[in-house]
């Protein structure tokens, strides 16, 4: 791990059954800015061992959302699955040191992300939080780009419903011992922020592909209409 960790809440107690680490890689990226958006994350034990991976499309987004929205998956994670003590690496620096209060939160877009991450982190005991390189976090890239690749393939295809675009989690191997009543032991991804895809105006997104327009998200347009395509 990289020696610019942050700990934070490092006075809180913890307890045998929830001691152990777990280590998370999470990586989130945009084609566009904003454009089609997804994030990507591995989750490992101490010993190396993968726990979880997870892999989201989050539609028209930017770079900045999803890279939040990764660092929110993995603390969803933890939480529904008894860990109590997470590390997290992201190469997004940007979002590393304003998690550390490093940096001001100024974005209205980035502010409630960052409340909800301060809100899940402290639920935990221990937390802690470095940035890497991205050469160093390329299974996270790989699957965050797995996401946008998912998204934009089913966007080209017409998705008649959004639930189609659920999280995509595998879970690897067991997960942590003390893991909440009512949890059944397997990863399990609870959306961080509710996604909106639906246009709430005249304006839609999408994106082209050999010749034709592709939108994003569940948006439809009505037959016999004429559209304006503006390069972004």
């Amino acid at each position: 791990m990289p020696n610019t960790s942050n700990s934070l809440f490092p006075d809180k107690p913890t307890t045998a059954a929830r001691a152990d680490w777990v280590t998370a890689h999470c990586d989130g990226g945009a084609r566009g800015n904003p454009g089609p958006a997804g994030y990507g994350a591995v989750l490992q034990d101490e010993t190396g061992g993968v726990l979880a991976e997870l892999s989201e499309f989050l539609g028209a987004r930017t770079n900045n959302y999803a890279e939040y929205s990764g660092l929110l998956g993995c603390l969803q994670w933890a939480l529904d699955n008894g860990c109590q003590r997470l590390r997290v690496v992201s190469d997004s620096e940007l979002m590393v040191k304003q998690i550390q209060g490093k940096y001001k939160v100024n974005s209205p877009d980035l502010r409630p992300l960052w409340e909800e991450a301060r809100r899940r982190i402290a639920q935990l005991e221990r937390f802690e939080i470095s940035h890497a390189l991205r050469h160093k976090n390329k299974v996270a890239d790989q699957l965050a780009n797995d996401a946008m690749d998912r998204g934009m393939k089913r966007g080209q295809q017409s998705v008649d419903s959004r639930a189609k675009m659920a999280p995509e989690v595998r879970s690897v191997a067991p997960v942590v011992a003390g893991a909440p009543r009512g949890s059944s032991g397997v990863g399990q991804s609870t959306p961080h922020l509710p996604v909106t895809t639906k246009p709430t105006g005249a304006m839609l997104r999408g994106f082209t592909r050999d010749g034709s327009i592709h939108l994003l998200g569940d948006a439809r347009l009505p037959d016999g209409i004429f559209v304006k395509v503006i390069p972004e």
